[in-house]
């Protein structure tokens, strides 16, 4: 097999109140339990349900009860995500989740497409608040946001 397999399934709370199996793979890794801290290095993959997230590098921040308060995932990092009810794909420098507050964060050449709609977002800084439906992107001042989206046409 070409990939350490860690056999981690991590039975962690991405949503509160409800548990999921989490499966992380990757080449290596290391654990820090004075920091709280597990890192994971090389062909990073974490799957939980239908969401996937792909990258170089992981690390995952837990607090005193052994729950990930945060993950950090670095390097050529893409996603698939489901979040309220949609299909979205997409890349990032950087993506940041916290579970408590339900906020992913996409970081530095950051792009978001809803599969449904084709509806596609690039920005230098996204942040979509799953607990209160807002998304917020931003632009590094070099290139502006864009937002792409179709308009049904009605004339005949």
């Amino acid at each position: 097999m070409k990939y350490i397999l860690l056999g981690l399934l991590l039975t962690v709370s991405f949503m509160q109140g409800k548990s999921q199996s989490v499966t992380v793979t990757s080449k290596s890794f290391e654990a820090n339990e004075i920091k709280q801290i597990s890192k994971f290095i090389g062909n990073v993959k974490v799957v939980k349900g239908y969401d996937t997230i792909t990258a170089n590098k992981l690390l995952i921040h837990f607090n005193k009860k052994r729950k990930p308060i945060e993950y950090i995932a670095t390097g050529n990092a893409k996603f698939k995500l489901i979040l309220d009810k949609k299909h979205y794909s997409g890349k990032a420098n950087e993506i940041i989740y916290d579970p408590n507050k339900k906020i992913y964060h996409f970081i530095g050449n950051a792009f978001l497409q809803d599969l449904n709609s084709s509806k596609k977002i690039y920005g230098d800084d996204i942040r979509i608040d799953q607990l209160n439906g807002k998304y917020d992107v931003k632009s590094d001042g070099k290139k502006p946001v864009k937002f792409i989206f179709k308009v049904k046409d009605n004339t005949k």
